[in-house]
């Protein structure tokens, strides 16, 4: 079986100290890591159509899904819509919220669905089935494409890819870039598909998503070869000093914009599981802290709220106080 590597050493540091650790945070019952009460968020309702000259907007539904609008495409990333990231839906950390924002039926049409990795947090086999009718295309990095077709997703719609391999859509440019993390939905294929970032480059706006990623030299590289950058959307969430190497602080996520020369920064990867230790608020009090440090601009979005995001106004309000 072919394994994927990243491309600086990055192990998690899971010895016996650690294992204990864990055990002992897993059993505490830490006050805070889930909402007390159902989170505010906003319905969303796709446009029936859009042009080439409407403004980009891009719209957040909790952890790392998003829905982005640009340059007359309508593009779906990590549509992760299930209410629980696991193998089985039984098991596993429930969604914050009951009532969803959005639903695959709320999509009448899709331009393309792109997925980061395999993880069951960005790669769910129901949002998939649900989604698979409503776009042409589906843009995975390599080894993904198998899931899909063992899900009903026909062969021909699928294309995956390597990193630093760019693909065309009506006018955009996709690179898929690398990112510090690892892969795997068993106990027997962690590396076996590959995990990615991607660029989304259009004539007149520029996007970056981390997917799922430690921090590393990738992200500058990245920004010298195709910033700057609109908008990034980057992980901040579900990470602890024991797993750093492959899910960044919050600290590390707003140097990670300074190195890809991003002008606006949304946070992603939280606000929907606990898939760590730390307060379910804890990773979006950090980053508008460090941002503020360093003079940035960020928003912080409610779930379903659309942000015209070159327009200069944009949500920053502390909604999860």
């Amino acid at each position: 079986m072919k394994k994927y590597q990243n491309q600086i050493p990055t192990v998690m540091n899971m010895g016996i100290r650690s294992m204990f650790s864990m055990l002992r945070d897993s059993l505490s019952g830490r006050a805070g890591r889930r909402p007390a009460a159902s989170i505010d968020a906003q319905a969303f309702e796709q446009a029936e159509s859009i042009t080439a000259t409407d403004a980009p907007r891009v719209t957040w539904f909790g952890h790392s899904a998003f829905y982005l609008e640009m340059e007359g495409k309508r593009l779906l990333f990590d549509p992760m819509f299930g209410s629980r990231p696991s193998p089985v839906s039984w098991a596993g950390t429930k969604r914050y919220n009951r009532s969803f924002p959005v639903q695959p039926d709320d999509f009448v049409e899709l331009d393309a669905i792109i997925i980061s990795h395999d993880h069951y947090d960005h790669l769910d086999y129901q949002s998939i089935r649900q989604l698979k009718d409503k776009t042409p295309r589906l843009i995975v990095p390599l080894g993904v494409r198998q899931h899909l077709i063992k899900w009903g997703v026909p062969s021909e719609k699928i294309t995956e890819h390597n990193w630093w391999e760019e693909l065309e859509l009506d006018g955009l440019t996709l690179a898929c870039t690398p990112a510090r993390h690892f892969s795997g939905r068993g106990l027997f294929n962690r590396d076996s598909t590959l995990w990615c970032s991607w660029v989304i480059a259009g004539r007149e706006t520029k996007v970056f998503y981390s997917g799922d990623s430690g921090y590393g030299p990738h992200f500058k590289e990245i920004g010298e070869k195709y910033g700057p950058f609109h908008l990034t959307l980057l992980e901040c969430g579900q990470y602890d000093e024991r797993w750093s190497a492959i899910h960044m602080m919050p600290e590390q996520t707003v140097q990670a914009h300074l190195d890809l020369g991003g002008n606006l920064l949304i946070p992603v990867h939280w606000g929907a599981f606990t898939l760590a230790f730390h307060s379910w608020t804890d990773p979006a009090e950090r980053v508008t802290k460090a941002a503020r440090k360093h003079r940035i601009n960020i928003s912080t979005p409610r779930i379903g709220e659309t942000v015209l995001f070159a327009s200069g106004q944009y949500p920053k309000t502390s909604w999860w106080g």
